[in-house]
């Protein structure tokens, strides 16, 4: 007797092992069998799994905005992510995608760390991760402050040495400080270049832009060797020729992706921490992430969702079709 999906990974020793015992992979809950409104939130409805042992994809939340500087509440990004992702279907009718047939994906749940320590969450962040990593499972997370993509990189890092960064935001966080303080979402590509995580060569940002502290407020990534494209380089245009020239720079060594909802203009997603005007569309958005098809992802994250500032749920649900669609890129890997 085949044993159901659960009790097959409680036995799978690994990748191999848990497809020998399943006869299908995990499919989200179609809205045909529940009710988008009903049904456990999981992203997109996925079963939950406590281990990443026979996955190729794992969905984790990191609830936390310890490290926010203005609006608090990514806290809650993970959950509105989840609840507002019931909407969406198994299919990608415009790509063709249908990452559930290739890939064996499992909502992990959130990572459980210190919320009244940020040195210690970020410990906590990185332990996880590592777990995650060495079951073979490619993690997508969904934050939470920005913050976490510094303990998310140092895993990273212990797995595949140095990697490239395509990197999406408003802001550059690379300041050395804030308030004196080393880690806060403002920071964190500053450590990650300090600690050797990134190889600088292969690390884009896109979409900066706003008001600074200084007019040379990117010179410090550019003198690490940072590709900076402003928002004004993007401003009325497809992005698909941009993302061309990041193929080239990026290669073929691992690559890790991390979203900031904050790049999107706030028209488009106003549910964040530090919103800046005159952003990218969503269908620029689209653009930057299936043009990461054919790199060697390893990974990405979505951050700076906070619902108490997303009245309509837009921003969440704008968020879920972003993560999504890298689902879609990742399934073309396996």
């Amino acid at each position: 007797m085949i044993p159901v999906i659960g009790t097959c990974f409680r036995r799978a020793l690994n990748k191999v092992n848990a497809r020998k015992y399943c006869t299908k992979l995990n499919q989200p809950l179609s809205a045909n069998e529940m009710p988008r409104p009903g049904g456990i939130p999981t992203f997109m409805r996925l079963p939950h799994q406590n281990t990443a042992e026979g996955l190729d994809v794992g969905i984790i939340g990191i609830p936390m905005d310890i490290g926010t500087s203005n609006r608090p509440g990514t806290r809650f990004g993970p959950r509105q992510i989840r609840t507002e992702s019931s909407l969406l279907r198994a299919c990608n009718a415009t790509t063709g995608d249908q990452p559930f047939s290739k890939l064996q994906i499992a909502d992990l749940g959130d990572i459980p760390f210190t919320m009244y320590d940020i040195k210690q969450a970020m410990k906590d962040i990185k332990a996880f991760t590592s777990k995650v990593l060495a079951q073979n499972c490619t993690p997508v997370t969904m934050g939470g402050d920005h913050t976490i993509t510094y303990p998310l990189l140092q895993a990273m890092k212990e797995k595949y040495g140095p990697i490239g960064l395509v990197h999406v935001d408003a802001h550059a966080d690379c300041s050395d400080t804030m308030m004196d303080c080393k880690i806060a979402h403002g920071t964190p590509f500053r450590r990650a270049v300090e600690e050797g995580l990134l190889d600088c060569s292969r690390v884009v940002q896109i979409g900066l832009r706003g008001t600074t502290y200084a007019t040379n407020e990117y010179q410090w990534g550019k003198d690490q060797g940072f590709r900076i494209v402003l928002a004004e380089e993007c401003w009325h245009g497809t992005l698909v020729p941009l993302m061309d020239d990041v193929r080239k720079q990026m290669g073929t060594s691992p690559v890790y992706v991390s979203l900031d909802i904050d790049a999107l203009d706030p028209s488009f997603a106003p549910g964040t921490g530090t919103p800046e005007i005159a952003g990218l569309t969503t269908i620029q958005m689209l653009e930057i992430i299936r043009g990461l098809k054919g790199l060697n992802l390893i990974g990405g994250d979505l951050v700076e969702v906070s619902p108490p500032y997303d009245t309509t749920g837009n921003t969440a649900l704008t968020a879920a079709n972003m993560l999504f669609e890298l689902i879609c890129i990742l399934s073309h890997q396996k």
